[in-house]
Parts: structure tokens; C-alpha cells; sequence
């Protein structure tokens, strides 16, 4: 499906204006939306291009800018220890409650969307993952696609490093799927068994995937790529939405 991929909407916040960056498919109509979080890089052209195959799939999809407080609408941070490091500061230095603004604001947006039904899903890679999940807390949200969700189990996001995503679990109302990469050091054994016993014990409805892969496996830059199971995850994400957002699968 055709897509337009050059729009963007500031939208204002308790902490600023943020900007999203708008994927859509080029035909008239009403789609279903989807708020993609992106990695602690911003919007990247590896997220890019995620945000456009999801597009292309049928959907409205909005990648807002995780750091507009602190940088320049439209930076994007480099994939190098610099831009790292810089990422990794602000994911710490940011407040919660900030992220949290920031979900819903792009959730109300996007439910207001001329070219969006309404129907809601989040979806979001690395420290995106986390911000997936726990916008998913949100009643509004029919679905989640979390791809190695960072700092889950270690309760570590934001500012002060001590996030309650967890122990509030038991407020999803929709539907999840969490993919993880075996070989990944920032969610371990452990750290999955974590998340994953919560969910059991919150009865949260979900699906549940590990693959022997490193972090980052989606990112089409990078030695830790892996184009096979890349297609082989998106086609799963493009079931799980289809069935839950009444898209034909």
C-alpha cells in the first residue's frame, strides 16, 4: 500500500510541545493507529522505515520525538557511543510523569485523527518497548507490541530510576505481544521471568516470544540485524493487530 510519509503535527504537553512524525496509507479512509515509540536514538531512519511498514499494513501510525524537552524538534541522535550516551543520560533524566503526559497526548491526538477510527495500539523497540507497555496501561489501548522492552524488570525508567510499570500491570485492559532476543544482556533470564510472572499473575491477555537474538535484531543498521526473523516478526505483529484491531489478517 502506498503510503504519506512526510507529515508531522506539534502537539503541545505539560512539558512542551512535542512533535510526532505521521505515517499513513494514501488511499482515502479511516485506519487504525498506532503510537510507535522509538528507540533512546528518536525517529532514525531505521524507525522510519518500521513506522512505514506499518503503514503500509493499514494503519495511522505516529512516532512522537521521546526527548522534545531537550533537544531540537527533529534531532535525531546518532548511532555511535556519543549519541548513545546521550540517549541513555536523557532516558534517566526525563521524569516519569513526563513520559506518561507525553503517552497520552499522542493517544489523544491520534484518537482525534481525521484518518484514525479510533481503534488504539502502541508499539515501540528498546527503551520504546517499555513506553509501549506502560502506555498500554491506558484503557483506550486495544493492543501492544513491545519489541526487548527495556528497564521493565529492573524498574528503572525515568528520573530517580524507580518506575511502578509492573506493579501496575493488572490496569491493561488490551492485549499484548512481547518478542525478546535470547542473547540480549539488557533483559536476561531473569528479568524475563519477571515481567513474565506478572502478567500471568495480573491474568493479562498476551502472547509471549523469545528468539535467539541479540538486542536490536529489528534495527536494519548493525551488525545485530537479522532480516529473516525481521519479516518473520512482523508478519506475527501484522496477525496480532489484524486479529484485535478488526483488520483481516
Amino acid at each position: 500500500m502506498i503510503i504519506l510519509s512526510d507529515e508531522t503535527a506539534d502537539i503541545p504537553t505539560p512539558s512542551g510541545m512535542m512533535r510526532m512524525h505521521v505515517f499513513r496509507p494514501a488511499i482515502a479512509g479511516r485506519f487504525p493507529g498506532i503510537v510507535l515509540f522509538s528507540e533512546i536514538y528518536q525517529v532514525t531512519a531505521p524507525i522510519r522505515r518500521l513506522a512505514a511498514m506499518m503503514a503500509g499494513l493499514g494503519h495511522v501510525v505516529c512516532v512522537p520525538e521521546v526527548y522534545h524537552e531537550y533537544e531540537p524538534a527533529g534531532t535525531v541522535l546518532a548511532y555511535d557511543k556519543p549519541g548513545t550516551d546521550r540517549g541513555n543520560f536523557l532516558k534517566h533524566e526525563k521524569s516519569l510523569a513526563a513520559y506518561d503526559h507525553d503517552a497520552r497526548a499522542a493517544l489523544d491526538w491520534l484518537a482525534a485523527y481525521p484518518h484514525c477510527t479510533g481503534a488504539l495500539a502502541t508499539m515501540g523497540v528498546c527503551l520504546g518497548g517499555h513506553l509501549a507497555f506502560r502506555a498500554a496501561l491506558d484503557p483506550r489501548v486495544r493492543a501492544t507490541v513491545c519489541f526487548y522492552a527495556t528497564d521493565i524488570h529492573a524498574h528503572s525508567l525515568g528520573h530517580g530510576k524507580c518506575d511502578d510499570t509492573l506493579a501496575r500491570v493488572g490496569e491493561m485492559k488490551g492485549e499484548a505481544f512481547l518478542v525478546w532476543g535470547r542473547q540480549d544482556p539488557h533483559v536476561p533470564f531473569a528479568g524475563r521471568q519477571m515481567i513474565r510472572e506478572a502478567l500471568e499473575q495480573a491474568q493479562v491477555c498476551y502472547e509471549w516470544h523469545e528468539f535467539n537474538a541479540q538486542h536490536a535484531f529489528l534495527r536494519d543498521e548493525g551488525h545485530r540485524y537479522d532480516s529473516a526473523l525481521f519479516l518473520q516478526c512482523m508478519d506475527m505483529a501484522r496477525t496480532f493487530l489484524g486479529r484485535i484491531m478488526h483488520l483481516s489478517a
